[in-house]
């Protein structure tokens, strides 16, 4: 659910609405499964959708949808940075920001800027 929840916050980023459509095809997946998802996220109170198909996040479904990209992001540069291809990075990072605790990640974050700080 939170690849769905991250796809659905880069698409409205990118083009300002969403469709279940949008999704199924930036996700590389079926639009039964989109909907299957949309039902979940809807009934978990994270998700909206309009009377003309056009999800929206709830602003817990935003939250958890940045806090997914933050990690997401930050584990694709850090790979990029260390020489891994950018499309490895972008997969791997994928599974990274799934896996790893809030702890671990605040952590992790602040090494990483504390070690940029001393660089600098």
């Amino acid at each position: 659910m939170e690849d769905y929840l991250e796809a659905i916050y880069i698409l409205f980023q990118k083009q300002g609405y969403v469709r279940c459509v949008d999704v199924a095809e930036y996700l590389e997946v079926t639009k039964p499964s989109v909907s299957r998802a949309v039902k979940e996220l809807t009934k978990a109170k994270y998700l909206r959708k309009d009377s003309n198909s056009i999800l929206s996040l709830t602003s817990s479904g935003e939250q958890v949808a940045a806090t997914i990209y933050e990690r997401h992001r930050f584990f694709m540069e850090r790979l990029i940075e260390a020489g891994v291809d950018p499309k490895t990075a972008e997969a791997d990072a994928c599974r990274m920001e799934h896996g790893i605790s809030a702890e671990a990640f605040e952590k992790l974050k602040y090494s990483v800027e504390r070690q940029g700080e001393k660089v600098k």
